[in-house]
């Protein structure tokens, strides 16, 4: 009860800004309501013998990673003959976007809120036999309820960095007694292993990054082709592509295209800003640089325009077949320290030349691969992007670290696999018949 007051005076103070976020023309907050009463549309029926499976991303990362989870179960359970099925859930209005597409809409909801009713109702609602969170989505009442509701509970990929595991240590007893509810946690890397033990989880294994399995490198692949000639590029260009950006990172970018393009006329820009929202700022500065420039979203009606060596992707849910026409790649969100980087294994996986900025704490590990491997390079600001991409161009050929990149990636493939093996494990274990369950579901 004392949570639920505490989380009821944070809802209120934020409805203001829920509400800013709805009519400014912004990002709305998802589903604010539904997740606070515990609402949930009808889930298609449970037919007899079938296994459902909720997987819950926060957002967009989580919700990829869990898909291509979702790809391995259903293949392994065929193999076997088990019969499983999937509901998704996330916390933000891309992430259900994304859910959409990836599985059938009828099967997304929005993650309630972490209030004792809300989360009660929906675990009820769900009747799930295997709860898997993406990462690291830990909430007190959400795997409360669903211990009490016999439901277990997997921590896929997880991921707890040093600075997470310091503020867990402050609630220690809470963290542990979250983490005692929890059946499995498969973890990203040892050091992320070690953390979760030290916080006190029962049952954890070392099994590896699921983001080296989530990500493709075929530029032959339908979509990569598609887009490619959507955009007017030919076999000649070298494409630059700054992914995932924050400001200030689509100014910097633009400097280098500008200082880079003068030696190098067959170098093309594509942006693609990490939130489509922030178009007409991206605008604005590209009417200001000089340069001729497209919106992504005008190629299907228009064509390419021949003048156009700038693309401004105004579209969402293409950025992994984006990656896959670059020659140069820059993964944004890393430059300010105040984000924490995103997925550089998405280029790196297509073979580009990656850089990305110093900030990368949400991919330390895969960092760490990548850079040991010579496979990538961190670029500490504006300047040393401009110099990464003129030294692609002059003294070091792009596929050689593209190469690198690209043979890194695959030799660290398989966590997917060892992942859904040991669900499948679960699974068959019987359902919610399972260690540190309570002895019966609680009524309602």
């Amino acid at each position: 009860m004392l949570l639920d007051l505490i989380y009821l005076i944070v809802f209120v103070v934020l409805l203001p800004w829920v509400a800013w976020r709805k009519f400014s023309g912004g990002r709305p907050v998802a589903a604010p309501w539904m997740r606070f009463t515990g609402g949930i549309a009808p889930l298609p029926r449970r037919e007899a013998g079938v296994s459902r499976i909720w997987l819950h991303g926060v957002s967009v990362g989580e919700i990829q990673l869990l898909s291509s989870l979702a790809r391995e179960i259903d293949a392994q359970a065929g193999a076997k003959e088990l019969a499983v099925e999937f509901v998704v859930s996330s916390s933000t209005t891309t992430g259900l976007d994304l859910a959409a597409k990836r599985f059938d809409a009828a099967v997304v909801f929005p993650c309630p809120l972490d209030f004792t009713w809300a989360v009660r109702r929906v675990v009820k609602a769900v009747d799930a036999d295997l709860l898997v969170l993406g990462e690291l989505e830990l909430w007190p009442h959400l795997l409360d309820a669903a211990w009490r509701h016999r439901l277990p509970v997997v921590v896929a990929n997880g991921r707890l960095s040093d600075s997470s595991a310091r503020g867990y240590r402050r609630v220690a007893p809470l963290v542990r007694r979250m983490l005692s509810q929890v059946m499995l946690v498969s973890a990203r890397s040892a050091a992320d292993a070690a953390r979760f033990r030290a916080l006190g989880a029962p049952t954890v294994v070392d099994a590896g990054s699921m983001k080296f399995d989530g990500v493709r490198g075929d530029r032959g692949a339908e979509d990569v082709w598609r887009l490619a000639k959507l955009a007017g590029f030919r076999d000649d260009d070298v494409v630059f592509l700054a992914g995932s950006t924050q400001a200030p990172e689509e100014a910097l970018a633009i400097d280098a295209y500008r200082a880079a393009s003068a030696d190098h006329p067959r170098l093309r820009l594509v942006i693609v800003p990490r939130h489509v929202e922030r178009k007409p700022e991206i605008v604005a500065l590209l009417d200001g640089s000089g340069l001729a420039w497209q919106a992504r979203s005008t190629l299907d009606t228009e064509g390419a325009a021949p003048d156009a060596r700038v693309l401004l992707v105004d579209t969402t849910g293409e950025l992994g077949a984006w990656w896959g026409t670059a020659t140069i790649a820059f993964v944004g969100g890393s430059l300010d320290g105040k984000r924490g980087g995103q997925n550089m294994l998405e280029p790196a996986a297509y073979g580009a030349a990656v850089c990305f900025g110093p900030h990368t704490r949400n991919f330390a590990d895969e960092v760490a691969v990548l850079l040991a491997a010579d496979a990538a390079r961190v670029v500490a600001d504006g300047p040393a992007l401009t110099t990464f991409v003129c030294d692609c161009l002059v003294a070091e050929p792009p596929l050689a670290l593209g190469t690198r990149a690209a043979a890194t990636v695959a030799a660290h493939r398989g966590a997917t696999a060892a992942t859904a093996e040991r669900i499948l494990a679960l699974l068959s274990a019987g359902p919610r018949e399972t260690k540190g369950c309570p002895p019966a579901r609680e009524p309602g």
